[in-house]
């Protein structure tokens, strides 16, 4: 029997910090046994990852999935160019914007559901310094008011 529900395998952190996330989309990703396999193993790495759209098909570049330890000559390049899947449609509306907007496609997350394993697309903006100061700044003042309240409350 096949397992239902969500598991997350890894996050992409550093796009949280990096830009501000506008919409978020899922699409699937055309892989290969073994990288299935490193994949449920949890070695695959976001962190300097990014979309692009060539001849209306979107491929992630830059992830880096693991050989697998117990693969022979099937396991493939760790940093190869890999297709995603998505509707046509979904794919030109993404297009648009990009170019239009000067919006980048950062992967966030990537996860099985239902066996199948899925990417989580942020059309995202990059953020500039102040922006990440400010971001800081207002995490600093919420853990510190957690801090008092947590100490007051005793």
């Amino acid at each position: 029997m096949r397992s239902k529900g969500t598991k997350t395998i890894a996050e992409n952190r550093k796009a949280r910090h990096e830009y501000f996330v506008l919409e978020s989309y899922e699409a699937g990703i055309e892989l290969v046994g073994t990288e299935v396999k490193s994949i449920r193993q949890g070695s695959v790495n976001l962190k300097d990852a990014w979309c692009s759209i060539d001849k209306g098909e979107l491929f992630v570049r830059g992830m880096h999935i693991s050989p697998y330890e117990k693969g022979n000559i099937f396991n493939r390049d760790p940093m190869r160019v890999r297709k995603l899947l998505m509707h046509k449609r979904e794919i030109n509306k993404l297009f648009g914007t990009v170019k239009q907007d000067g919006l980048s496609l950062i992967p966030l997350s990537i996860y099985f559901k239902d066996s199948k394993v899925k990417l989580q697309l942020g059309l995202c903006k990059g953020k500039k310094l102040y922006d990440k100061r400010a971001d800081a700044a207002k995490r600093d003042a919420s853990r510190e008011i957690d801090r008092t309240m947590k100490s007051r409350n005793r």
